[in-house]
């Protein structure tokens, strides 16, 4: 991402703040994994979004109209012995240099230059809860200043969430951060084929999952979220982590596998038949779920609401699973009774940016939020039959399906992200037959 791309995201959230604010993000703070073992840094998205600066023990402040100098960063200073261990430091002189900041300080001077930068301004901008440690810190900044309030100094009145304009402003995607999410999902969508390629019974539900991380670790990409590899009753299992089953032919395979690439995410599902060719029941239920997919697709465009993908898809599905005998009744009615959810229990999408499940509102009031340009969506439907479920005969259980795209609004037609990897089921037993 260019510097200047994030130079426009400061401005953009300091005209949304006004005069006499600041703002003030904390870099995310390093994990321990366990023993003295550190989880891989991965930046608070927030924080990455407005400064394009990778390193932990760092606190951004914007501070509109300041007149010597609105952006400010606080972070660490260079250490030529701790960077022999962890690696090269920028320090306050290579964030001027590089990361255009107006002014740098090391961290370990905040208490002593926050509270004058604070003292300027009337509303503080600031996301409690995240990090709930500096969270006592700013409140005790500002809690000295007001101290001093008789005295005649200028302090504080308000706090407001960042959160707020800041995810607002996140929800639209720029054309650079396009780029990276094709980018992203191209890589995904180049795992999924992978994989596919190598699906047989007889393999384990972790060898597939290692022939989608090398694909993602190959392009310099890393996941978005831990795969899940789903074989046989594994499929229904929503938010299944184990992927340590051996896969049978006959079954089905459900891989929910996205990446992250340059810090923006991809998230893709395809179900594939373990021994290259879909059964009938599979395919039945494969095909609605494909249905609703289409269904749901064709209503991301703007004037839509966020809810009518979902609406869309309700309606394919239970009108599917009334043709396949696993609901009974008039369709109307199976959807207002919500029946539908005994086989199709989550929502058909979400946003889908910096993080994989990204930042943004679903309503406006009580009103689902209408789709616009630039915003990003998964569009997921699914059905599960679970082993052992009351509500199917035994020959259906063990067959989960969901197909996952994602999609950008555009001024016209949705942009499937995703397309890359084919769904359609004869497409998907060629290209088996032909690995």
């Amino acid at each position: 991402m260019k510097k200047d791309e994030f130079a426009k995201r400061r401005r953009q959230l300091m005209r949304m703040m006004g005069q006499d604010a600041i703002a003030i993000l904390p870099a995310a703070p390093i994990r321990l994994r366990n023993g003295d073992v550190d989880y891989f840094y991965r930046p608070d998205s927030d924080f990455y979004y407005l400064t394009g600066f990778p390193e932990p023990e760092a606190v951004a402040v914007l501070l509109p109209g300041r007149p010597q100098g609105e952006y400010v960063l606080f972070v660490r200073e260079r250490d030529p012995e701790r960077e022999v261990w962890d690696g090269m430091r920028a320090g306050p002189e290579g964030v001027l240099k590089s990361h255009d900041a107006d002014d740098a300080f090391p961290i370990q001077d905040i208490d002593e230059i926050l509270p004058g930068l604070l003292e300027r301004c009337s509303r503080v901008f600031y996301t409690m809860g995240t990090h709930p440690e500096f969270d006592q810190r700013v409140i005790g900044w500002v809690n000295r200043l007001r101290a001093q309030a008789k005295q005649g100094l200028h302090t504080p009145q308000e706090f407001v969430a960042l959160d707020h304009p800041l995810h607002e402003l996140r929800l639209f995607k720029s054309r650079d951060e396009l780029v990276a999410m094709r980018r992203a999902a191209r890589i995904a969508c180049s795992a999924h084929r992978r994989a596919l390629a190598s699906t047989a019974p007889g393999r384990m539900e972790y060898e597939v999952m290692a022939d989608i991380l090398h694909e993602f670790h190959r392009n310099r990409a890393d996941i978005s979220y831990h795969p899940i590899v789903g074989s046989g009753p594994n499929s229904c299992v929503l938010h299944y982590r184990d992927n340590d089953r051996q896969m049978k032919d006959g079954e089905l395979l459900l891989i929910d596998a996205g990446c992250e690439y340059q810090y923006y995410a991809s998230d893709v599902t395809r179900t594939l038949p373990v021994g290259g060719r879909y059964k009938a029941r599979q395919r039945d239920v494969y095909e609605i779920v494909m249905e609703a997919q289409k269904a749901a697709i064709a209503k991301v465009r703007p004037g839509c609401n966020w809810n009518e993908p979902h609406e869309a898809a309700v309606r394919a599905i239970t009108r599917g699973l009334v043709r396949i005998g696993l609901l009974k009744g008039p369709v109307a009615k199976l959807i207002k009774e919500g029946a539908y959810r005994k086989f199709f229990m989550h929502r058909t999408g979400h946003w889908l940016g910096m993080d994989v499940h990204d930042v943004g509102e679903y309503k406006v009031g009580d009103q689902w939020r209408l789709l616009e340009p630039g915003m990003v969506t998964t569009v997921e439907p699914g059905i599960y039959i679970a082993p052992g479920s009351k509500d199917a005969r035994r020959e259906w259980w063990g067959i989960g399906v969901r197909i996952e795209d994602d999609v950008v609004v555009t001024h016209d037609d949705p942009e499937v992200l995703t397309a890359s990897m084919p769904s359609d089921p004869d497409e998907i037993e060629r290209l088996m037959a032909a690995a």
